[in-house]
């Protein structure tokens, strides 16, 4: 039987991002293709009861240290070292922050497909050094990775234009619902504007939380997410709240089927995210129809193509888009669109169907013929 690891993320089964819930859909797949299967965890990261385990698939916690910028780093090594004592066919490991971990799975005789994420040095939430962290990660990541995954042909270009790779491009994928969903209690089907996200500037929650008042004076205006830390953004999002009814804060929703209905829902889903490659939130909202206006970034249109709508960052250009797309006789016709995008673009079916054939592919450098699997 083939084995693999999987290395990087918080742990299966995990609901915190987008790595986690490619995890979620890949390890038990990978199971029914005939895989021996191990995810590195975190002891917070998952629970030992969850319904949506699979039992076949093996869970390893491994310790770190829970700081915002030495978790993935801690993590990842002590994971990294566990593997390189297993010795499974293949790792997948996910982040290019590990990239200075390959060198242990490489003097294993570990081949690795590394999920480089986005351009982690980007990022406005990091700061100088944890952005060079991330660089030299990326370099490191270069030089001693088998094989690179990429989310979007955009991040393939800039890690082309950037270390001279190419890659496997696989995006994430969308789970899509034949039914409707409860509407959230206090809320109509089509009657608010809803974010997901992180609470973090790359994300344009300071400037929707700007806009959120002026957005609510024609639609209700819902609010999903948080910091995880805490913060001037939490506090913005909760003050917001409270003294306007017509704004909902729901802090971190980690119930899917709850997730799912308020973007099913909703009249505009704003998507502010501006780096990264293929965000699994936009393809989700998308498979589930949310009409989308989103910022007007290559990674953004890459994903919806000619089947969204695009907003500079401007606080008032959001009020803007995101007021006149939930008043619009087109709403239900921009839901069908983006739906139809995501079933014929992004499904789980075919991004696990790559990841099996890559995983094949990488298990070669050690000579393994996995071609049966």
């Amino acid at each position: 039987m083939p084995s693999v690891a999987i290395i990087g993320t918080r742990g299966y089964p995990s609901y915190y991002g987008g790595f986690e819930t490619a995890v979620r859909k890949l390890a038990p797949y990978l199971v029914e293709q005939g895989w021996d299967v191990t995810v590195y965890s975190r002891p917070a990261g998952t629970r030992a009861d969850d319904p949506g385990r699979d039992p076949r698939v093996r869970v390893i916690e491994t310790r770190g240290l829970e700081k915002k910028s030495l978790s993935t780093l801690t993590y990842g090594l002590t994971a990294a070292l566990h593997a390189a004592k297993e010795k499974p066919d293949v790792a997948l490991v996910m982040n290019v922050a590990n990239g200075f971990w390959l060198p242990i799975l490489k003097r294993a005789g570990i081949p690795t497909l590394v999920n480089v994420d986005g351009i982690e040095w980007d990022r406005a939430k990091w700061g100088r050094f944890a952005k060079w962290v991330f660089h030299q990660g990326g370099k490191w990541t270069a030089k001693y990775g088998t094989r690179m995954v990429y989310d979007s042909h955009e991040i393939a270009r800039r890690w082309k234009d950037e270390f001279g790779l190419d890659g496997e491009y696989i995006p994430y994928g969308g789970d899509p619902v034949d039914q409707d969903l409860p509407v959230e209690p206090g809320l109509t089907h089509r009657g608010y504007a809803l974010v997901v996200a992180r609470f973090v500037p790359e994300n344009s929650i300071p400037e929707f939380l700007e806009a959120a008042p002026h957005i609510a004076e024609h639609t209700e205006v819902v609010i999903v997410g948080s910091s995880g830390y805490g913060g001037e953004l939490d506090d913005h999002a909760r003050a917001l709240a409270a003294t306007n009814p017509r704004i909902h804060w729901l802090g971190h929703v980690s119930d899917d089927r709850r997730l799912f209905s308020l973007w099913q829902h909703c009249a505009v889903y704003f998507h502010g995210h501006t780096v990264g490659g293929t965000n699994p939130a936009l393809v989700q909202a998308m498979a589930l129809g949310a009409p989308v206006v989103a910022r007007d970034t290559p990674y953004n249109r890459e994903v919806t193509g000619a089947t969204g709508a695009f907003t500079d960052g401007a606080i008032g250009d959001i009020v803007a888009t995101v007021s006149r797309l939930a008043a619009s006789r087109d709403v239900e016709d921009a839901s069908s669109a983006l739906k139809q995008r995501a079933r014929e673009s992004f499904s789980w079916e075919a991004v696990n169907a790559r990841y099996l054939e890559s995983l094949r592919y990488v298990s070669s450098e050690r000579g393994v013929d996995l071609a049966d699997a």
